[in-house]
C-alpha cells in the first residue's frame, strides 16, 4: 500500500511539473502568435501600399494604340 501511494505521489508530482511546463510553453506560443499576427498585418499593409503604387504608375502610362 505504501509503495502504491508513493508511486501515485510521484506520478502526481510529475503531472504537476508537466502541467507547469505546458502552461509556460503555451504562454510563449501565444506571445509568438501575437507577434506573427502583428508582423503579418504590417506586411499586408506594405503589400497594399505597393499595389496602390503600381496601380498609380500603370494609370499614368499612356494607353497602347494596339489595345
Amino acid at each position: 500500500m505504501d509503495a502504491e501511494l508513493s508511486q501515485l505521489e510521484a506520478r502526481v508530482a510529475t503531472l504537476i511539473e508537466e502541467h507547469g511546463q505546458l502552461r509556460a510553453d503555451k504562454r510563449v506560443l501565444l506571445e509568438r502568435i501575437a507577434a506573427l499576427e502583428a508582423e503579418n498585418r504590417q506586411l499586408a499593409d506594405k503589400v497594399q501600399h505597393a499595389i496602390r503604387k503600381v496601380e498609380e504608375v500603370l494609370a499614368s502610362l499612356p494607353e497602347s494604340e494596339d489595345a
